[in-house]
């Protein structure tokens, strides 16, 4: 499961939700100003088969692509 963390006027936040969308890749939208633990955005957690998460903090193409890699694991 992929959650992105994102506000309404934040422009990488779009754009990464932009590529996702491209690249066919699912995940939840959520709302950052409703988690406290949220300091900047976009925030992308990567929840993997073993319940660890991978979380990428800000548009980080590499860091996300390696994230996802592990949901095939």
């Amino acid at each position: 499961m992929i959650k992105i963390y994102a506000t309404d006027t934040c422009v990488y936040c779009h754009a990464l939700m932009d590529w996702f969308d491209r690249e066919g890749i699912k995940y939840e939208g959520h709302d950052a100003s409703e988690d406290p633990t949220i300091t900047s955005v976009p925030v992308t957690r990567v929840e993997l088969k073993d319940g660890s998460v991978i979380e990428v903090r800000g548009f980080d193409r590499p860091a996300i692509k390696n994230a996802l890699k592990h949901l095939a694991e």
